[in-house]
């Protein structure tokens, strides 16, 4: 099983959303499954400048010159796909954004009829793909990453992919405030690391393994407390600037 795996956090390995990603990407590889880990923060790729070149001039190839040239064919050849991003405005990071508007030459300007919808076929055939989601967010709520669900859904619909589940992290900071202080987690970094496993043996992932990854951690006000107290210091500390008060 071959697994390409994205993560567009800005911070990369050391993100909220690595801390999820990590040991889903190692129960994988554990269990059999040929990792390759990208990070949006490395590669150079520029937005999608709209003008079909890949379609009409150039068929299944950008105009751009930049890393989606060597990204692009990993991507369609990949039995699984991993998008990891943190929940920005609703949806996905900027630069993860710019990494599916631009994989358009990696199908076909006709139109045909699938589900019941008009899609684009695949340029290399149809495959029998997964796409999983990886994501955090600092709001307390799992609801909040209904809107992301949705939008990633519709891309494996579009891609002709199968959505093979998401690991979501809401209140994402508490998770990496409370392992550093040595308090338990809950289980949430052993339910990731089992959640990859069952992917890459079973070809699913438990319903209930997706629940321990979400689980609440703390209460909501005091989650909040806690936030408020932490976003007040460091407004204070950027106020006094470098050289204090």
């Amino acid at each position: 099983m071959k697994v390409v795996a994205v993560n567009g956090s800005p911070h990369a390995e050391k993100g909220n959303t690595a801390m999820l990603l990590a040991p889903f990407l190692e129960g994988m590889q554990g269990a059999g499954a040929e990792v390759e880990l990208f990070h949006t923060k490395r590669l150079t790729i520029h937005p999608c400048q709209g003008e079909f070149h890949c379609w009409f001039r150039t068929p299944g190839e950008c105009m751009q010159e930049d890393d989606m040239a060597t990204l692009l064919p990993k991507l369609a050849e990949a039995d699984v796909l991993v998008l990891a991003t943190p929940l920005y405005v609703d949806g996905v990071s900027g630069p993860m954004k710019n990494l599916l508007d631009r994989m358009l030459p990696a199908i076909e300007p006709v139109l045909e009829l699938r589900e019941d919808h008009c899609r684009h076929p695949a340029r290399r055939g149809p495959r029998d793909g997964k796409l999983v989601l990886v994501s955090n967010c600092g709001f307390w709520e799992m609801d909040s990453f209904d809107p992301l669900v949705a939008h990633v859904r519709a891309v494996c619909r579009n891609m002709g992919r199968e959505f093979a589940g998401a690991l979501l992290r809401p209140h994402g900071p508490a998770l990496r405030a409370m392992q550093e202080q040595g308090l338990p987690v809950g289980g949430v970094l052993d339910a990731a690391r089992e959640a990859g496993a069952q992917l890459a043996r079973d070809g699913r992932i438990a319903p209930e393994t997706l629940e321990k990854v979400g689980r609440t951690l703390l209460p909501r006000a005091l989650y909040v407390m806690l936030a408020n107290q932490h976003i007040r210091k460091a407004l204070d500390e950027a106020r006094e600037g470098p050289h204090g008060a």
